[in-house]
């Protein structure tokens, strides 16, 4: 069965004949006689062969010149010597497929085209993306060293490594602990059990040295990133400086003192960012994102301004406009909620429209916002324990996400 193939002249031989290669590959190749291409071919032509492979190799039986072919052997065609009378052609009209045989007739007029930029499908209303807020840069979680820990353990014995090593992952009672279960099974072994009493005197005298090691790594660690380290772990850093086996310590005074004055600046500097984040959040209409803002102190227990306050309160009830998309209402409500100015907004009527999703949101968040849910129609039940932020779903150690309900995107 023949085929068709791109060509190419690699190179003229003594007789006459051409050698030629696939275009642009090495196989197949072979010979083929000048008297098929023709007059003018020459070596690096590429032209279109039509050829037959078989047992004893390929076998080129014509040029193709477009969708002639040339062969090598050429037949003269002769023309009758009658005069030659033109024909003239003419097609009758198409007609309409709705028309043809075969076809039923049409249910009803084809409608007419829109007209004056009227669309059979109304078109979705343009959004335009929220106004961008001054992005500060993100906590970092501290990442304490090992140098004083792993000093302090390289001084010890043999024998009093494993015992202070258990007690600085969970103090003198998981020293117990491991006692007991070790004597256990030396009683199924048949052999002498070790007295407690010593090895959680040896854990007392070495615990100290021990936190005061472990807690130098995480204060250094602190005081490497004062500027970006996260505030809780700072706060935490702080607290255990209190502890008595460290206040006792001349060498971590000087340290707990400067951790302590640390602590107040960057609360401070915290806490006049979240206040500048939430009137910028409010002026540019994010009102959303500054009710979330106002949940998040940077410190439990701080007095919201009342200037701010008020102004987030009047934001909050402009936006929750009976004209506002039902969607928009959810995720106010839950940044309101859990926000310092929710018992000082409230509205007139919901919504024109309320969805299932918007009522269990109200349901749910009744006990917390009872004015707004009073105008829905639902009462809050005083029993129901009081409902908690939604929180995006974290993922596991292999990126799989763990179950939990999604927090409503900012906005």
């Amino acid at each position: 069965m023949s085929r068709r193939l791109d060509v190419e002249l690699t190179s003229v031989r003594g007789d006459g004949s051409f050698t030629w290669k696939a275009a642009g590959a090495l196989l197949p190749k072979g010979v083929v006689d000048a008297a098929v291409l023709g007059d003018g071919a020459k070596v690096g032509d590429t032209m279109k062969f039509e050829i037959e492979t078989g047992v004893d190799g390929t076998t080129v039986l014509g040029v193709v010149a477009g969708r002639v072919r040339r062969d090598a052997t050429v037949l003269l065609q002769i023309a009758a010597a009658t005069d030659f009378q033109p024909v003239t052609e003419t097609r009758a009209p198409r007609a309409p497929k709705r028309d043809r045989p075969g076809r039923g007739p049409r249910r009803g007029p084809r409608p007419e085209a829109p007209t004056d930029g009227e669309s059979r499908r109304p078109r979705r209303a343009f959004a335009p993306p929220p106004p961008e807020l001054p992005k500060r840069p993100s906590a970092r979680r501290l990442r304490a060293g090992r140098v004083h820990r792993d000093a302090a353990l390289a001084g010890l014995s043999a024998e009093q490594r494993p015992v202070a090593e258990r007690a600085l992952q969970g103090g003198i009672r998981a020293v117990r602990e491991a006692v007991k279960q070790q004597n256990a099974g030396l009683v199924r072994d048949g052999k002498p059990t070790i007295k407690a009493d010593g090895v959680v005197a040896m854990a007392q005298d070495l615990l100290p040295r021990l936190r005061v090691a472990e807690w130098l790594d995480r204060a250094e660690a602190a005081k490497a990133d004062l500027e970006r380290v996260d505030l809780r772990d700072l706060r935490a850093v702080v607290a255990a400086s209190d502890d008595p086996m460290i206040v006792r310590d001349e060498s971590t005074r000087a340290l707990a003192a400067e951790m302590r004055a640390a602590l107040a600046t960057r609360q401070e500097t915290e806490l006049q960012h979240w206040y500048e984040d939430i009137r910028a959040a409010t002026t540019v209409g994010r009102v959303a994102r500054a009710l979330q803002l106002a949940g998040e102190p940077p410190k439990a227990g701080l007095r919201f301004p009342a200037d701010l306050a008020e102004g987030l309160a009047a934001a909050a009830r402009d936006a929750l406009a009976p004209d506002v998309d039902p969607a928009r209402w959810i995720i106010l409500l839950e940044a309101l909620a859990f926000s310092p100015v929710r018992p000082a907004v409230a509205i007139a009527a919901p919504p024109a429209r309320v969805t299932d999703e918007l009522r269990a949101t109200v349901t749910r968040l009744a006990a917390l916002l009872p004015q707004i849910a009073s105008t829905f129609g639902i009462v809050a039940d005083p029993a129901a324990p009081l409902p908690r932020p939604l929180r995006q779903p974290r993922r596991g150690p292999k990126g799989a996400k763990r179950p939990a309900a999604p927090r409503p995107a900012q906005a």
